[in-house]
């Protein structure tokens, strides 16, 4: 990995709000986001000192031998391990693959999500597990005590039991575990700086797949989709249908206590800010909004049309580690002619998405015309 940022699913701007303005109406959970908050930044501070290790580092580990001895295995081989409610990684081994339900729902929503992800990456992607070559899928529920987060850390996925209060359990969204589990794709592939423009496209490009694991698993095509990421993952108490809307940032959650979804629909709305590291979270809503566009736009399975484009984009050769906004939508926009011609509907529609939010391209540049990619 690039850096050493784990990837989290709830922003900490969210959890920044319900930790200011929570303790009245939610106390459980604004003590769980204070919680969450101070053991983010030691993390951060003991990496930046170089205190702690790469999430990659103990080659020595079970988990490690399991990853050498099961690379090139074709089929999923998801792992899923119980925290038992504490922070000691990945926890006891509860359900290996084959494995028959357990009484826990949480491990049985892991197992599922992660079997929907592979699923995805597999069938439509022919892409074999994170690393492409058959990898285990490592995954650890009740992380924490009222933890209120899913993350990546570089090896294995991680999910929170949530407060009761505002979250609920992490596991229980399809749309969650497939971002997670696509970060880990991502950490394989361009492996996107987790910074700026980069990095919002780290979180974009893991929406994407999220959204497209969820959409697959329930053989849906695009204009019936919801474009949501974490649907149901609030309690009953919140105003709010989820974390982040693709199609329509900025309406995901309206709340007296955690206030109004920040994301950005649009360039016009950039955010520019050092904090979320440097907006990752924000900002990844404006190519969500082209993506989800020219998706609908197309119709029919998103994952056989712009979700190609965008597949072949971040496994192929141009990309980089630092690629922003513009160069992403110039590979995208050239990537669609390749796959399936310029001025056919994917290319035209993927051009027209990144119109719309005001992403720079050398297609708009040149005003749409006579481009040859």
């Amino acid at each position: 990995m690039s850096d050493a940022h784990v990837r989290t699913v709830v922003p900490p701007y969210l959890l920044n709000a319900l930790a200011e303005r929570g303790a009245q109406k939610f106390p459980r959970a604004a003590v769980a986001a204070r919680s969450n908050l101070v053991a983010s930044a030691k993390v951060r501070e003991l990496r930046a000192k170089g205190l702690l290790a790469s999430p990659d580092a103990d080659d020595s580990s079970a988990t490690a031998r399991t990853r050498s001895a099961q690379a090139g295995a074709t089929g999923p081989n998801r792992q899923i391990h119980d925290a038992q409610n504490k922070e000691d990684l990945p926890g006891v081994l509860v359900r290996s693959e084959g494995d028959a339900p357990t009484e826990d729902t949480a491990v049985n929503e892991a197992y599922d999500g992660l079997g929907a992800s592979y699923a995805l990456f597999a069938e439509a992607f022919d892409r074999n597990s994170l690393d492409g070559q058959g990898g285990p899928l490592i995954a650890s529920v009740h992380y924490g005590k009222d933890y209120d987060n899913a993350f990546w850390d570089g090896r294995l996925l991680v999910f929170g039991d949530g407060d009761g209060e505002v979250f609920e359990g992490f596991t229980g969204s399809v749309s969650i575990i497939g971002h997670e589990l696509s970060h880990g794709v991502i950490t394989h592939t361009a492996d996107l700086e987790y910074f700026d423009q980069s990095g919002a496209l780290n979180e974009h490009c893991a929406d994407v797949f999220g959204a497209l694991t969820e959409q697959h698993a329930a053989g849906q095509n695009a204009e019936d989709a919801t474009w949501l990421i974490g649907a149901g993952i609030f309690t009953e108490a919140v105003t709010g249908k989820a974390l982040r809307s693709m199609i329509a940032p900025g309406t995901a959650y309206d709340d007296d206590v955690l206030g109004k979804d920040p994301q950005p629909d649009s360039m016009d709305g950039f955010v520019t800010t050092e904090s979320d590291n440097g907006g990752v979270h924000l900002n990844s809503g404006i190519p969500n909004r082209a993506f989800a566009l020219a998706a609908t736009t197309v119709g029919g399975p998103a994952w056989e049309t712009v979700g190609q484009v965008w597949y072949g984009v971040l496994t192929g050769p141009e990309i980089t580690s630092k690629t922003g906004f513009s160069e992403f939508a110039d590979l995208t926009i050239a990537e669609a002619a390749e796959q399936f011609g310029e001025g056919s509907d994917v290319h035209d529609a993927v051009v027209e998405g990144w119109q719309t939010v005001g992403v720079a391209t050398s297609a708009s540049e040149r005003g749409n015309r006579g481009s040859s990619w």
